[in-house]
């Protein structure tokens, strides 16, 4: 399913009031309050990792790509003294660069030795897996099919670990079309931040062509996307709309409105900040799915229920289809310092 880009609302505008609303009759508005939401736990470690290392080396500290696919904390990292860079030659030599939590492939290693750029890597440990994994399968003669979206950091990082050996499939139609060389040795990997539904339907395709392909040891996508995804499944049956927070470039973001529509809700949209909110989309209903993405600090998640709340939904209830505890350590870089 594609997700329509709704234009966010001309700022500023003259909202609606919540009396020109329309309203069923005698209906109780209410809020469904996705949990798990917002930060996971590589998120938080990246987003950490910069501020301590602004802290501790003051600025300007340099950030190669986005450190998580989220406006608000690029925006605020940005004041504080991080400079983006889409490229690791755009690094001063000598100067010090935080890679993504998206990861990087092992040629932007070598570019920033030859660079000599102080390296501080934030990749979340669980794109490390996938990596190690790409790195192992290769080794042991493998034809490796990545299940990912081209273009995105973390498959860009992934492919450059055994450009020879990994062939990308980006949809259940690449699946029915794909080729291999050897079909004989297949075996199938996958970004951390797929929708768990499409991912497996891709996979469904691949093992029906391929009889012998193999799967990795554990699951790939991660513990933070299946578990909004879950929540989002939960709530959007029940749900006029939901309104997911979160960037357009963050993929695990983009998935959630896909999943809400896919399993229920009337209508779904994604806005950054609750000043992206069209009013309009209130018309007629009575429930508001509300979650966020996985790079998305939980700041933004309560302004959006506070908009809903000016407009008469002030019940909030809370979802919870799942606990998370896990908490990952700097990067080493930073934990070696003290």
């Amino acid at each position: 399913m594609s997700v329509v880009s709704v234009p966010a609302p001309t700022i500023p505008r003259r909202r609606l009031a919540p009396g020109e609303i329309r309203t069923p009759v005698n209906a109780d508005k209410r809020v469904l309050l996705a949990a798990p939401r917002g930060y996971c736990a590589g998120v938080d470690r990246a987003v950490i990792a910069v501020e301590r290392a602004l802290e501790r080396f003051g600025a300007p500290i340099y950030v190669r790509k986005e450190i998580v696919h989220n406006r608000h904390v690029v925006e605020t990292l940005s004041e504080r003294g991080a400079v983006f860079v889409d490229d690791t030659a755009e690094v001063p030599e000598g100067a010090r660069v935080v890679f993504s939590a998206h990861g990087v492939s092992p040629a932007v290693h070598t570019e920033a030795a030859q660079r000599s750029l102080s390296t501080i890597d934030a990749t979340c440990p669980l794109v490390t897996k996938v990596h190690k994994e790409a790195i192992r399968f290769a080794r042991d003669g493998f034809r490796i099919l990545l299940v990912g979206h081209a273009g995105h950091e973390e498959v860009e990082g992934t492919m450059g670990e055994a450009p020879e050996h990994i062939t990308l499939v980006q949809s259940p139609e690449e699946a029915r079309t794909i080729e291999v060389p050897d079909a004989e040795k297949l075996v199938w990997i996958s970004q951390t931040t797929l929708s768990v539904d499409e991912t497996m339907e891709t996979v469904e395709i691949l093992r029906e062509r391929f009889p012998h392909l193999q799967s990795p040891p554990s699951d790939d996508i991660c513990y933070a996307t299946q578990n909004r995804q879950l929540a989002v499944k939960k709530i959007g049956p029940d749900a006029d709309l939901v309104i997911v927070v979160g960037s357009a470039n963050s993929s695990n973001s983009v998935r959630l409105v896909e999943v809400a529509l896919e399993h229920g809700a009337k209508a779904a949209y994604r806005v950054d900040f609750a000043r992206e909110i069209d009013e309009t989309w209130f018309h007629d209903v009575t429930t508001v799915g509300v979650t966020s993405g996985a790079s998305v600090p939980e700041n933004l998640v309560q302004d959006v229920l506070q908009l809903l709340a000016d407009y008469g939904f002030d019940t909030v209830e809370e979802v919870v289809t799942a606990e998370e505890d896990l908490i990952f350590s700097l990067p080493k870089e930073l934990r070696k310092l003290g």
